[in-house]
């Protein structure tokens, strides 16, 4: 059985996707999940499910969604439920069954390895398959507290930092035309990540689109001046040069 939260939040086993319609089951699901393996206490499931307003019953509430929960997850051919109940609260089991946010992670680390030992082909597919997983917001639409908050800005950082690595493999490996549209959403969404500025201004300069590749680098300079106050960093600086002088660093390198 797998978990899936790179999108909204469902169940995969031999008979198909399946998701829960109750939203504090799925909510607890999720928060279950974002400590898979682990101790969530009761503290921490009462402040994810009601805030910092829980019900006079609460925990009656929450021993009824564990239930349920535990029937969503029942399988014949096993007689242990994936939820264990502690003292101080709850745990789920992955055992056998697999998180989809942990192959993320590593296909993604076995990319890094790979890129780092010089093997970009290799490189790429982990990594494509890796961020192939991402089929939608992180657990959807679902509330979050500050445990599930937390662990989705975590991950989606995670994100981030591999589509970054997957970019310099395709412009390591001379896929920089193929790049350049990806590069101008990723500016535009997040405009203080100066290594998306980078990555832009030297796809275009290798695509032969110089004059953009510099009003990328006014664009990024505009930018950071106007929300922190803050020139572009010396990386981005120092590209901004090697482009006006067209230095043959900047050119593409052999691979092999």
């Amino acid at each position: 059985m797998r978990y899936e939260i790179l999108s909204p939040l469902r169940v995969v086993d031999e008979n198909g996707p399946r998701s829960i319609t109750a939203p504090k089951v799925e909510l607890l699901l999720a928060v279950l999940l974002s400590r898979a393996d682990q101790l969530v206490t009761t503290s921490t499931i009462l402040a994810e499910l009601w805030q910092e307003k829980p019900p006079r019953r609460a925990m009656a509430s929450v021993h009824v969604y564990v239930s349920q929960l535990r029937k969503f997850l029942h399988r014949p051919d096993r007689t242990e439920s994936p939820i264990v109940t502690h003292k101080a609260g709850y745990r789920l089991t992955l055992g056998s069954d697999e998180l989809d946010a942990d192959i993320f992670l590593r296909l993604a680390r076995l990319g890094r390895e790979h890129a780092q030992g010089g093997r970009l082909a290799q490189a790429a597919d982990c990594l494509e398959r890796a961020l192939s997983l991402w089929r939608g917001p992180l657990f959807g639409d679902l509330r979050r507290g500050q445990q599930l908050g937390a662990y989705a800005v975590w991950l989606a950082q995670e994100k981030l930092d591999w589509v970054e690595l997957l970019i310099d493999v395709r412009l390591a490996l001379g896929a920089h035309r193929t790049v350049i549209s990806q590069l101008y959403g990723l500016v535009a969404e997040y405009p203080l990540r100066e290594s998306f500025y980078r990555q832009l201004m030297l796809a275009l300069y290798r695509a032969e689109r110089q004059a953009e590749a510099l009003s990328v680098y006014q664009s990024a300079w505009r930018v950071l001046d106007s929300d922190l106050g803050i020139a572009p960093c010396r990386s981005l600086q120092r590209l901004h040069r090697d482009i006006l002088i067209a230095h043959e660093r900047l050119e593409l390198q052999a691979v092999g």
